[in-house]
């Protein structure tokens, strides 16, 4: 089977030619150990086993390994010869981190009598496939996790063991979003049927889970599945689901948004599409990821699909510094041309009014004008702020003038709030 080969050829060629070319694609020869190094029965299980067969392995791939035995003594041991760190994961179940030149390996205890029992304990089939360190090399599949790589499936192994660790039931969906797969028939059902469980898990693991799936290739198809299954309905907004469906809708096909583009504004969309700014709180989202969403939720809310001609200029300025970031998640929903137009701008990173700058900071202004820090000083920044934004300043002489006209301007004055496309 060549290098290059999908996971429909996977059960066309002889077990040792896939192991052989699994243990190819894992490069152990890059790896900061060497396998020989590693405990006397170790295997590697979990998603480097699977990527390695779906051909999609990143260029530092986590390793999970399965060793009898104690564990927290011998990774803390490796650490020591070599130069890492070793982090205590579970010191009850016997789990630990090695952190090693920039990779992560895992050791885990063998649960249960043997390898068969440790693997009939895990989430889905197609995670539950080993590959034995120890020359011959070997692949293990008890629960027939191959068939389901080469058939595109999602296959919990036992309902027992969604339960047993609710967070695996929205891990289903995330796998289905990265592999780009679909849950079968029974596993689906399991879901749903204990979907409950889910406020059962910890905060910050239901939050990787969602960070991940947001950002994943298959993401809209998932959301819409997580989205019938109300799956996450205890941290959603209250009318979370027609907000899905207008923030998570792809970009259409004749979009001049770039890959990049679309990665930096498709999750922020669709996290904010899903999760309240309560809920973000409840799972423990940092500080700048709430602020984010809350200020495109707000924004989404004031603009609409369409249309932000009706800002007059002080809103306007305030949309493009909170989301100055941010902006090609709120400009996806709205057409292509209005899209595009605000895209153009926005990539120019000296437009002043897409990218805004005061044109003489508080210290300047200070110096100059023997200001005091105070209102006056901050709403003066402000409003240099906005004449830079517009054009009606651009040298820091003309800056100065503006400054010193605002400051001697009559009390009655008041700016114009001018309506701005």
């Amino acid at each position: 089977m060549p290098n290059g080969s999908s996971a429909d050829s996977i059960l066309t060629v002889s077990p040792e030619q896939l192991t052989d070319l699994l243990w190819r694609r894992l490069e152990p020869e890059r790896w900061p150990l060497k396998p020989s190094q590693l405990p006397e029965g170790a295997v590697l299980v979990g998603g480097a086993v699977r990527d390695g067969l779906l051909n999609r392995l990143p260029p530092c791939p986590d390793l999970d390994l399965v060793v009898p035995g104690a564990v927290l003594g011998t990774v803390q041991r490796l650490a020591r010869e070599h130069g890492g760190a070793c982090v205590v994961l579970d010191e009850q179940r016997q789990m630990a981190r090695l952190v090693l030149k920039g990779w992560t390996i895992d050791f885990a205890r063998l649960e249960g009598d043997d390898l068969t029992e440790d693997l009939f304990r895990r989430d889905f089939r197609l995670n539950a496939i080993a590959l034995s360190l120890s020359p011959p090399q070997q692949l293990i599949d008890p629960t027939g996790g191959l068939q389901d790589l080469q058939d595109g499936l999602i296959c919990a192994i036992r309902e027992s063991n969604l339960r047993d660790d609710p967070l695996r039931l929205l891990r289903a969906l995330r796998l289905m979003a990265e592999l780009e797969m679909r849950i079968d028939t029974d596993t689906l059902a399991m879901v749903k049927a204990n979907g409950a469980l889910l406020t059962r898990s910890a905060p910050e693991r239901i939050q990787a889970e969602v960070l991940r799936l947001v950002a994943a290739p298959a993401a809209d198809a998932a959301i819409t599945l997580l989205q019938s299954l109300d799956l996450l309905k205890p941290w959603s907004a209250p009318d979370w689901k027609h907000s899905h469906v207008n923030a998570s809708q792809p970009l259409r096909a004749g979009s001049s948004m770039t890959l990049e583009e679309q990665s930096l504004a498709l999750p922020l969309a669709r996290l904010t599409a899903l999760l309240s700014d309560s809920g973000l709180r409840s799972l423990r989202f940092s500080r700048r990821q709430i602020q984010r969403c809350a200020k495109l939720r707000r924004w989404q809310e004031r603009c609409g699909s369409e249309d932000a001609s009706s800002l007059d200029e002080t809103q306007r300025l305030r949309l493009h510094q909170d989301l100055e970031a941010d902006l090609p998640a709120l400009v996806l929903r709205w057409s292509e041309q209005r899209r595009n137009r605000w895209m153009q701008r926005w990539r120019n990173p000296e437009d002043p009014l897409f990218h805004p700058r005061t044109p003489l900071d508080g210290d300047t202004l200070q110096s100059e004008l023997s200001l005091n820090p105070g209102p006056t000083l901050g709403a003066l920044i402000l409003h240099l702020t906005t004449a830079r934004a517009y054009g009606r300043v651009s040298s820091r002489e003309q800056a100065l003038d503006e400054a010193r006209r605002w400051l001697h301007r009559p009390p009655s004055t008041s700016e114009s709030n001018r309506r701005c496309d």
